[in-house]
């Protein structure tokens, strides 16, 4: 549940803090040295009939950060921005496309075009912030605005939510914003009980389902048996509503896909025939009345459903439809995207683990259920740092919304770990969060999966840097924040996979392939648990 650029950031799913006013010892220090650093917090006026940054003085054994402009450029009107999206899906992919204008610009802030570009997107121009020091700048929504942003470069067509601005597409200035994200924040707190039991149930048909395949075939997908279980757990732990109870039946999941594709295609690459894939999701817009009648399908459930928390929308000044096309989004869209991305990412980094790794975390979450008599509980995981740690481990190696968007509310200098850049108003940011979550000059072996991480006083340290959340894991959402709303209640689901999966085996065994949304996992083995 969270709010930026695909699931998690979306439930329903900041950091720097404005300017400061100099103080008398740094007016002092002024007045005596020369030398002068623009940092990010310093941000020109709103209407400067000169340019006149804020500035700061280094301190003594500070490096001095030159003030850079920012390299890269767009390229020939309509040409580069296509070159620039045959590039991103074709010619290097994502991450090769990145790195490649790092190594070209030898600046991890540059200028550069993302997809898809014509003709969905009339402006694909971006700042792009590339390392773990300028990114965070777009969670400041003092000084970045995310109005109509959470896809990024282009908005999807209201008709496939109702004909409603969802809250992910709200900046938190607007009035509904507040408003809306106060209503998931009722949800999750009224059905707080329900989580642990209902995915303790789901998740134990989702184990059944995959030993049964496993014995008749010799493997079975993940993903298939997470889609349906996911939903179930979400409609019966947030709603206590089970689809297959329903009209609705097993069918949710499928038209969940369908609906979601129609949103995010321009972003994705199906693995369809370059030209296929370019005139049918990358150039025009799908028409959102072939999935008119899917929609509705969902709606009906969920206001069905819902009834309990469209009361409290009333009372918060939200019509029932409004707040019912916002519960589909923030739980199909945000959550259930989420964990459909991020639970096989999970399972993918710690099979190549390893089974030292796996009797590990068996070892240790067996043994604090014991300890806490025989329940799984809330305390019982506090006492599971390893488990903890490798769940924040797997937002941050592969964070499940990679891509952040914020337009400048006003001329900026934006900090990168070698320079200083000057971004004007209006001027749209762009954050590839991988790269953030992963630069070196913060995290050691940042490339590696390193499951110990964030265990003890030091490794707490670094989770300020573990930014999945549209924020940094150490700070909460609040009514005046992009942070999404579900924070805590992805992390809960993510440490209960972890924690029913060694609780029941021992060791298991995926081969790993690929789908548009992260990893596409097959089990080939699951260990019944031996102690």
């Amino acid at each position: 549940m969270a709010s930026s650029s695909l699931p998690f950031t979306s439930v329903p799913l900041q950091f720097n803090s404005p300017s400061k006013s100099l103080s008398s010892s740094t007016r002092t220090k002024l007045r005596t040295r020369r030398v002068i650093v623009c940092p990010i917090r310093a941000s020109v006026s709103e209407k400067p009939s000169v340019p006149a940054p804020s500035v700061k003085v280094s301190e003594p054994g500070e490096a001095k950060l030159p003030l850079k402009k920012v390299p890269g450029n767009y390229g020939v009107p309509f040409v580069g921005p296509i070159k620039d999206r045959l590039d991103y899906f074709y010619n290097q992919g994502r991450d090769e496309f990145f790195k490649s204008r790092i190594q070209k610009y030898q600046s991890t802030v540059f200028r550069t075009n993302m997809p898809p570009g014509p003709f969905i997107a009339p402006n694909p121009k971006v700042v792009a912030l590339l390392d773990g020091k300028s990114f965070p700048v777009l969670f400041d929504v003092n000084k970045v605005e995310k109005k109509d942003l959470f896809t990024g470069t282009y908005m999807p067509s209201t008709d496939l939510t109702g004909g409603y601005r969802i809250l992910s597409y709200l900046d938190p200035a607007e009035p509904e914003h507040a408003k809306l994200k106060q209503l998931l924040f009722f949800l999750l707190k009224s059905r707080r009980d329900k989580v642990i039991p209902e995915f303790e149930a789901c998740y134990s048909e989702l184990f059944e389902t995959l030993e049964k395949e496993l014995a008749e075939k010799g493997k079975s997908s993940f993903q298939t048996a997470n889609d349906q279980a996911g939903f179930n757990f979400l409609a019966r732990a947030l709603f206590g509503s089970n689809p297959p109870d329903t009209k609705l039946g097993a069918d949710g999941p499928s038209l969940i896909r369908k609906w979601v594709l129609f949103q995010v295609g321009p972003v994705l690459s199906l693995g369809l025939p370059k030209f296929v894939e370019e005139l049918l999701i990358h150039s025009f817009r799908l028409p959102p009345s072939l999935v008119k009648k899917d929609y509705q399908r969902l709606y009906e459930f969920f206001y069905e459903s819902s009834g309990f928390v469209l009361d409290e929308a009333e009372k918060l000044g939200i019509s029932r439809e409004e707040a019912c096309h916002n519960l589909l989004f923030a739980t199909c869209f945000n959550s259930l995207g989420g964990m459909n991305i991020f639970f096989p990412n999970m399972l993918k980094w710690i099979a190549r683990a390893g089974v030292k790794l796996h009797t590990e975390l068996a070892q240790e979450i067996r043994s604090a259920i014991r300890s806490n008599g025989g329940k799984l509980t809330m305390a019982a995981m506090e006492q599971m740092p390893l488990m903890k740690s490798v769940v924040y481990e797997g937002l941050r190696i592969e964070p499940p919304v990679p891509l952040q968007f914020g337009k400048a509310k006003k001329d900026l200098l934006i900090e990168s770990h070698d320079a200083v850049f000057e971004v004007k108003e209006g001027e749209m940011l762009f954050g590839f969060q991988p790269f953030a979550t992963k630069d070196p000059k913060i995290f050691e072996r940042s490339e590696e999966f390193v499951p110990d991480r964030f265990v003890g006083d030091d490794g707490e340290k670094l989770l300020k840097h573990v930014l999945w959340s549209n924020g940094p894991e150490t700070e909460n959402p609040t009514l005046g924040n992009k942070q999404c709303a579900g924070k805590d209640f992805v992390v809960l689901v993510s440490r209960l996979l972890v924690v029913n999966l060694f609780r029941r085996y021992d060791s298991f065994e995926i081969v790993v392939g690929k789908s548009p949304l992260g990893a596409a996992v097959t089990v080939t083995s699951l260990k019944r648990a031996s102690f």
